[in-house]
């Protein structure tokens, strides 16, 4: 990954290679981008990407346990949910079924 961008940048440029039905999670992505414990600070760049001319899937990206934390940052309350399961990616009482089976992990994933 460059180093000359910026976080919100670079928690874009990862978001973006996420494979359709799959997941990951805020801190998945802060370790990938060598800020191990700045996972709210992605979260933060993933709510203004819906600002962006280009499509970010900020969908694919729950918490740790696979919940659906940042629904609300959406333009309407089962927005993320809808989209997951457009995905065949099943979610019940918020939360991701089968996290761990759907879990892309960028570290173990991407090859800079």
């Amino acid at each position: 990954m460059k180093n000359n961008l910026s976080f919100f940048e670079k928690v874009y440029e990862v978001t973006k290679k996420i494979p359709a039905g799959r997941v990951t999670s805020y801190g998945a992505i802060a370790r990938y981008i060598g800020a191990p414990g700045s996972a709210r600070m992605v979260g933060w760049a993933l709510n203004d990407s819906h600002t962006r001319k280009e499509f970010i899937p900020a969908h694919r990206v729950v918490n740790r346990n696979g919940l659906l934390t940042g629904k609300n940052h959406f333009s309407g309350y089962n927005v993320m949910e809808d989209l997951l399961e457009s995905e065949n990616i099943e979610v019940k009482d918020d939360k991701v079924l089968h996290f761990n089976e759907l879990f892309w992990d960028p570290i173990k994933e991407l090859q800079d």
